[in-house]
C-alpha cells in the first residue's frame, strides 16, 4: 500500500509538473524591441568595448544570441514588412521595382495591403492586447486622409502611439535634408532647363522670329508656375506635413518635438504592461533611434564615447531596462518571451554636415544598410524567456527576422495560415535546444524588388555559401559604402552584375573578402548548380501582387494629407505637451 500510494504521489506530481511546464511555453505575453538602423557591432553582447548597453546585454546573458540573424531585406519598409507577415517583401508587395525602395510621405497611398495577415492580427485574435508604440513605416491611407487602410490599428494592434512614417533629418531643424542631393540633382537642372527654354519662346514670340500661340505659352508658364509652387511649398513645410505623432487614429503632436521623446515612447510602453499585466498581451516597441535625424534628451546627451550616436545607443539601452524592469515588477519575466533586434544593419554612409559620424559600426562586416553585404542584413538577434530559453545559449545558425512570425503565432496557439506561403520557421525548438540546425537551408537576399543574393546552409556540411548576381558600385571606390549618394542603389548603372556569380564560404570568410573561383573551390560549379535550382523553385513560389512602393504609391498626393488642424494653420498641434503638462500640474 505505502508502494502504491508513493507511486500515485509521484505520478501526480509528474502530472502537475507537466501542466506548469505546458502552460509555461503556451500563451507567454511577447514584447518584440526593434531599433532602427543599428549595427551589429554597436552592442556590447555583439563585442562593442566602448558604448555601454548594459540593459541589452541582460537579456544576451539570461537568454540566447543568434550570431547569423539575418534581416529579410536591408531597409526599412521591406524588412518590417517581413517581421510582421514572416513573408518576404517581395510577396506582399512591399519590395520596389523604382530606386525608392521605402516610404517617405505621410500622404503616399502604398502601404501594407490588408490582405497580409500580421502576427498582432494572429494574436489579437487569440485574446491578446496588442500595442504598437514608436515607428510604422507601413503606410496610412489609400483614398481619403482618414481611411486608416495601412494604418497599424487595421492590421491587429488595439493600440498605437508613435510616427506613421519615419524619422528623418528633415524632421528635425538644423539636421540638413535627406531630399536635397536628388532635389539639386534630378529636379534643378531641368527646371533651369525649362525656364530658359519658356524664356527664349517668349523672346523669340517677341522678335516675331516664330509665332507661338500665346495661350499655349501662357498655359505652360502657369503650369510650371504651379509644380514649382507646389514643390516649394511641399519641401519648406516638409517637417510639418511627414513628422507627426499620433495616439491610435488621433494626431497628438505635429511637428513632431523631440524634447524627452525616448522617454515618452517608454513610458507608454511601460503604462501599457502595467493596463495588461494579469493577461497576455503583444507588444511591439520600435525605437525610432538611432535613424537620423539623431537625439538623446539632456540626461544621455554629451555622455557616450561616440558622439550623439552613442548617446542614442545608451539612451535606447536605458529603455531597454526600463521594460525589463517593469516585467520584473509585475512578476511576468518567467511568462514574457522579449527578442530585441535592429531592421537592418547601420546605415555607415550617414555623417553630419559637420563630418561628425552619424552612423553605427557593423563589426566585422562589409558594407551596411541598403547592401546585402552582411554588414546590411546580419543584425542582433536576442531572445530572453526564463525557464525555457537557457541563459547563455549561443546559435551560430542562420535565422531570419521572418521567423518571429511564426514562433509567437504557435506560441500564442494560434494557427499558421494555410493559404499562403511562410517563409519564417518556428525558431522555439533551435532555442530550446531540441535541434541544432536551422530549417533555414536557403535565404533570398533582395535588393528592394531584385534577387541580389542566396544563402545555402547545407544540411550535410557547415559551411554557408552565399553568392552574388550582383553588387553596389561602392563610391568612392575604395570605400566601404556609397557616400556620394547616401544609400546603395539596386540596378542601371549603381551595380556591378556577375557572371558567374561571385561566392564565398561565410563560415570561412565572414568578412566576405576573396570571392572563391573554381580554381580555390572544387566544388565550385556544383554550387553554383544547386543554388540555381534554389532560385528557381523560389521564383515559381512568387505571385503576381500590385506594387505597394510604385511611383504612384510614393508620391504625396495633397488629399491624403493628414493634418490636426488646417493646412493654413501650418498643420499644428502640440495635444501630447498638454497632456505631459497636466500630468505635472496635477501630481
Amino acid at each position: 500500500r505505502k508502494k502504491m500510494g508513493l507511486f500515485l504521489f509521484l505520478t501526480v506530481c509528474q502530472c502537475a509538473i507537466n501542466i506548469v511546464s505546458t502552460y509555461s511555453v503556451s500563451n507567454p505575453s511577447v514584447v518584440l524591441l526593434m531599433a532602427d538602423d543599428l549595427g551589429i557591432g554597436d552592442l556590447g553582447c555583439y563585442g562593442n568595448k566602448t558604448l555601454r548597453t548594459p540593459n541589452i546585454d541582460r537579456l544576451a546573458k539570461g537568454g540566447a544570441t543568434l550570431s547569423q540573424h539575418i534581416a529579410a531585406s536591408p531597409l526599412c519598409t521591406p524588412s518590417r514588412a517581413a517581421f510582421l507577415t514572416g513573408r518576404y517583401p517581395i510577396r506582399s508587395g512591399m519590395a520596389a521595382f523604382s530606386r525608392v525602395g521605402v516610404f517617405l510621405f505621410s500622404a503616399s497611398s502604398g502601404g501594407l495591403p490588408s490582405e497580409e495577415i500580421t502576427f498582432s492580427k494572429l494574436l489579437k485574435q487569440r485574446g491578446y492586447a496588442t500595442a504598437l508604440i514608436g515607428k510604422w513605416h507601413l503606410g496610412m491611407n489609400c483614398e481619403s486622409s482618414n481611411d486608416f487602410c495601412h494604418h497599424p490599428l487595421s492590421h491587429g494592434f488595439d493600440y498605437f502611439y508613435g510616427l506613421t512614417v519615419t524619422n528623418l533629418r528633415d524632421c528635425k531643424p538644423g539636421q540638413g535634408s535627406v531630399f536635397l542631393k536628388g532635389v539639386q540633382k534630378y529636379l534643378v537642372v531641368p527646371i533651369q532647363v525649362l525656364g530658359v527654354t519658356l524664356a527664349s519662346l517668349a523672346v523669340v514670340h517677341y522678335v516675331g522670329l516664330l509665332k507661338v500661340p500665346f495661350q499655349a505659352l501662357g498655359f505652360c508658364l502657369l503650369i510650371t508656375a504651379i509644380s514649382l509652387a507646389v514643390l516649394i511649398f511641399f519641401f519648406y513645410h516638409f517637417r510639418h506635413l511627414n513628422c507627426f505623432l499620433m495616439r491610435d487614429h488621433q494626431i497628438i503632436q505635429q511637428p513632431l518635438s523631440y524634447e524627452n521623446l525616448t522617454q515618452r515612447l517608454t513610458t507608454e510602453a511601460v503604462q501599457f504592461i502595467g493596463r495588461n499585466s494579469g493577461a497576455a498581451f503583444l507588444l511591439v516597441l520600435s525605437y525610432l533611434h538611432v535613424h537620423t535625424a539623431l537625439y538623446a534628451s539632456k540626461i544621455f546627451r554629451g555622455k557616450s564615447r561616440h558622439g550623439l550616436y552613442g548617446d542614442a545607443v545608451e539612451e535606447m539601452d536605458w529603455s531597454v531596462g526600463q521594460i525589463l524592469d517593469v516585467l520584473e515588477k509585475y512578476n511576468l519575466s518567467n511568462r514574457t518571451l522579449v527578442y530585441f533586434s535592429s531592421d537592418q544593419g547601420a546605415h555607415i554612409e550617414e555623417i553630419s554636415s559637420s563630418g561628425e559620424v552619424h552612423g553605427g559600426y557593423n563589426g566585422i562586416y562589409k558594407g551596411g544598410k541598403s547592401t546585402n553585404w552582411e554588414g546590411g542584413i546580419r543584425v542582433p538577434g536576442l531572445l530572453r524567456w526564463p525557464g525555457v530559453i537557457q541563459a547563455g545559449t549561443y546559435i551560430d545558425d542562420p535565422t531570419s527576422n521572418m521567423d518571429i512570425f511564426p514562433t509567437i503565432v504557435k506560441l500564442a496557439g494560434a494557427q499558421l495560415p494555410n493559404d499562403r506561403i511562410i517563409d519564417g520557421h518556428d525558431m522555439m525548438p533551435l532555442l530550446q535546444g531540441k535541434v541544432i540546425r536551422s530549417k533555414h537551408e536557403f535565404l533570398f537576399h533582395y535588393c528592394n524588388a531584385y534577387l541580389n543574393a542566396v544563402r545555402w546552409h547545407p544540411g550535410n556540411s557547415e559551411s554557408v555559401w552565399k553568392v552574388f548576381f550582383f553588387t553596389p558600385n561602392f563610391s568612392p571606390e575604395d570605400s566601404n559604402g556609397c557616400y556620394d549618394s547616401h544609400v546603395c542603389f539596386c540596378h542601371g548603372g549603381f551595380i556591378k552584375r556577375h557572371n558567374p556569380p561571385l561566392l564565398f564560404d561565410l563560415s570561412r570568410d565572414p568578412e566576405e573578402k576573396v570571392p572563391l573561383t573554381p580554381e580555390t573551390e572544387s566544388r565550385f560549379s556544383e554550387i553554383l548548380r544547386v543554388i540555381h535550382l534554389a532560385v528557381d523553385n523560389h521564383t515559381r513560389s512568387l505571385q503576381a501582387v500590385p506594387d505597394q512602393l510604385s511611383w504612384d504609391n510614393l508620391l504625396w498626393k495633397p488629399w491624403l494629407q493628414p493634418c490636426c488642424s488646417s493646412l493654413f494653420q501650418f498643420c499644428y498641434c502640440d495635444y501630447d505637451s498638454e497632456k505631459s503638462l497636466l500630468k505635472v500640474q496635477s501630481g
